[in-house]
Order: structure tokens, then C-alpha cells, then sequence
């Protein structure tokens, strides 16, 4: 009896059968993907500078304050930083909104001010951060 010769070869089956197996999975897949869309300005819409954003403060003891551009930063409740906002996005569609909230205030109350205009169908709202002094 001859003693066995090892095969030094590799198998490459398995290797396709595996390939074959994650294309599959892609093609189905890649149909269901969603893409982002980015609205980018047009050169005739950049030629008017962008109206100053409303500003809503978030303070430590989670009161509310609303600063107008142009105008002094006056204290309001929640009910009537909404109607304001909502009364100033309807003159003017694309009025920005900033929430700018304290150093020491939790994240959650930022939030809330956030969802709350997010329900009453507020648009382009952005968070306010100021860069530390290094």
C-alpha cells in the first residue's frame, strides 16, 4: 500500500457558493435602500441673504426665553414661544429657528422644546453650540 499524498490545492468551491449567496442578498437589498437628498442652494437663491434665525433660550431652571432679531430677549411660556414661532414661520416659510440652551440645563428639556415644535410641523430647527475657548 502507497501512503496518501497530501493535495496542496485549493478547493474554490465553497469560496463562489459564498459569493454567489452575498450577491444575491445585495441585489435584493440594494432596491430598498433610501438615499438622502441634499437641498444645495442655486446661485439665483443665494443672492438674498438668509433672514436672522428666531432664537429660543433654554435656561438652567428651565424657563423659556424668545429673542427675536432686532428685538430684546423677552420670557415666555411654552404655549406662547409655539403660537410665536408658529405666527412668524407663517409670514415667512423659511424663518429659521435656533434652540441655544444653557451649559447646566439637562438635554432633555432641550428636547422637549425641540419635539414639541417638531409637532406643530415647525421647520428648519437647529441647535445653537458656541465653541469652547482653547
Amino acid at each position: 500500500m502507497r501512503p496518501r499524498r497530501l493535495k496542496n490545492e485549493i478547493n474554490v468551491v465553497p469560496y463562489i457558493d459564498v459569493m454567489l449567496v452575498l450577491l444575491v442578498i445585495f441585489m435584493v437589498t440594494a432596491p430598498m435602500m433610501t438615499t438622502a437628498s441634499i437641498d444645495v442652494p442655486s446661485v439665483g437663491k443665494a443672492a438674498q441673504p438668509p433672514e436672522k434665525p428666531l432664537q429660543v433660550n433654554v435656561r438652567a431652571d428651565r424657563s423659556l426665553a424668545l429673542q427675536v432679531p432686532g428685538k430684546e430677549e423677552r420670557a415666555v411660556s411654552r404655549s406662547e414661544l409655539v403660537e410665536a414661532i408658529v405666527a412668524a414661520q407663517r409670514r415667512n416659510p423659511d424663518q429659521a429657528v435656533v434652540i441655544a440652551g444653557d451649559r447646566n440645563v439637562r438635554y432633555q428639556a432641550v428636547l422637549e422644546v425641540m419635539d414639541e415644535l417638531q409637532q406643530r410641523q415647525v421647520k428648519r430647527i437647529a441647535l445653537l453650540v458656541q465653541p469652547t475657548g482653547k
